[in-house]
């Protein structure tokens, strides 16, 4: 072995009986802990994530380039997105402005929620199971969510009944797409009654509801496009299992590796609500700045 390396007999024996540096054997227990996570997760998890689990569950203070310079080693990344499908829409009954223009930012619980319905094929049928949610955008929690065959109002009436069952009395901004459900009369007056006001993106226009869009894409990258489902009620388990997960269990770094469910829990406690800036987005900061050029303009 050692002819064929190219290695003196020495060396090689010198080499096997060094004793291990301190660092080298921490980061062998890391690469065991990132191998375990990687598994744990189906390989969901890039190296921000994994540093976020490992930092909190092993109470470590790793840096993200360390954690990503072993996962490189190891041959680890996360699983890549697939790309989303073109945005459809309907014809309206009714419109709402585009009230929410994209500041995604809230400052405590139940000001401003998002909405919207996605769809999932059932493996070996022609049916389909859609997914109708209710997102908080203060902590990013699912507010509600409602699961069903058919994409109709009902989907879509049951999910906010079911949010205001769990918040009384919130009169968030209510921000969705245009859908034919969320611009029917039946469901606008119906938040008219709870005194919210209704927001909707512009035509073909998804990142006006980019919070929402993105908790689809994450359910669908992480847990949807990875796992063989059998039958539609393993399906139906698995969507309902990773929204606790997503809830309860997966920490944000943006939130001080908090799960949603924490944040959302301590935030309803306080009179001062903790403050988590949204990270800079070339995409909004462009928006929002011509939005204030057309302002200007209108104004002079």
């Amino acid at each position: 072995m050692c002819q064929q390396l190219n290695i003196s007999r020495a060396g090689y024996y010198k080499w096997l009986q060094h004793e291990k540096p301190q660092e080298e054997m921490e980061n062998e227990q890391i690469a065991l802990w990132i191998k375990e996570y990687d598994e744990k997760f189906k390989h969901t998890l890039g190296y921000r994530r994994i540093r976020n689990y490992i930092n909190r569950d092993k109470d470590k203070h790793y840096s993200k380039r360390r954690i990503q310079r072993i996962m490189r080693v190891l041959g680890i990344k996360s699983v890549i997105r697939r790309q989303r499908k073109p945005y459809r829409h309907s014809t309206p009954e009714t419109t709402a402005k585009n009230i929410l223009h994209r500041e995604f930012e809230a400052t405590k619980p139940n000001e401003k929620w998002g909405t919207d319905v996605t769809e999932f094929k059932v493996p070996m049928s022609n049916r389909k199971i859609y997914l109708s949610a209710i997102l908080d955008f203060y902590d990013k929690s699912v507010v509600s969510y409602v699961l069903s065959n058919r994409n109709d109002n009902k989907l879509v009436f049951d999910t906010y009944d079911l949010a205001l069952k769990k918040n009384v009395d919130a009169t968030p901004l209510f921000h969705s797409d245009r859908g034919y459900q969320y611009t029917s009369r039946v469901f606008q007056n119906k938040l008219k009654k709870q005194g919210m006001t209704q927001s909707m993106s512009r035509v073909s226009c998804c990142i006006d509801n980019g919070p929402t869009e993105g908790l689809w894409g994450i359910i669908k990258s992480e847990m949807y496009y990875i796992t063989a489902f059998s039958n539609e009620e393993e399906l139906r388990h698995a969507i309902e299992e990773y929204i606790d997960y997503y809830n309860n269990g997966r920490y944000q770094e943006r939130f001080n590796n908090l799960s949603p469910t924490e944040v959302r829990y301590a935030a309803l406690q306080s009179d001062q609500p903790m403050q988590y800036p949204i990270p800079e987005n070339k995409r909004i900061h462009a928006y929002k700045t011509e939005l204030e050029a057309k302002k200007n303009k209108h104004t002079a």
